[in-house]
């Protein structure tokens, strides 16, 4: 049943939740990682981020990936919302976490397969990189956005209450 009461055929991938996390320093800027993404060929600039374990929280698997990728821990992370990858198709969804306070803890912990560069990046330079479509991840310019309304939202609420 396609939601109209008619039958089709209708493919639905099942996969795994994901977690994104904006790492924000105090000087604002962004920690970003390069790593090589199969399905397009290319090495893509994006978030901290990775699949949610079955039983896991969406919490602790956004802190878990932000250290094994990048060897960061933050005291603050705080769960932003979530988007669907693909809504006509697929059930994955991606939580947005904001992690403040960071601090390097250890090296990476990467699996065999990854290989990962980790960039601090000034945040007029990663809208810069959005405009200019050097960012190509739907899940890393989605994370990015809601990060920063949320960031305004919460500036104005605190500035006009």
């Amino acid at each position: 049943d396609c939601g109209n009461n008619r039958r089709e055929l209708y493919n639905k991938v099942l996969t795994f939740d994901t977690a994104h996390i904006v790492p924000i320093f105090k000087d604002g800027s962004l920690l970003m990682v390069e790593n090589y993404r199969h399905g397009v060929g290319q090495n893509l600039l994006e978030l901290p981020g990775g699949f949610i374990n079955p039983g896991e929280t969406p919490t602790h698997a956004a802190g878990r990936e932000l250290l094994e990728e990048t060897g960061y821990t933050a005291p603050v992370l705080k769960e932003i919302s979530f988007h669907y990858t693909w809504p006509g198709r697929c059930t994955q969804k991606n939580y947005v976490f904001r992690a403040r306070g960071l601090y390097k803890h250890s090296s990476q912990t990467l699996d065999t397969l990854e290989t990962i560069k980790i960039l601090k990046l000034s945040k007029r330079r990663v809208f810069r990189e959005i405009r200019e479509g050097m960012i190509k991840s739907a899940a890393t310019i989605s994370a990015i956005f809601l990060a920063y309304i949320s960031h305004m939202e919460n500036n104005y609420i605190n500035e006009h209450d």
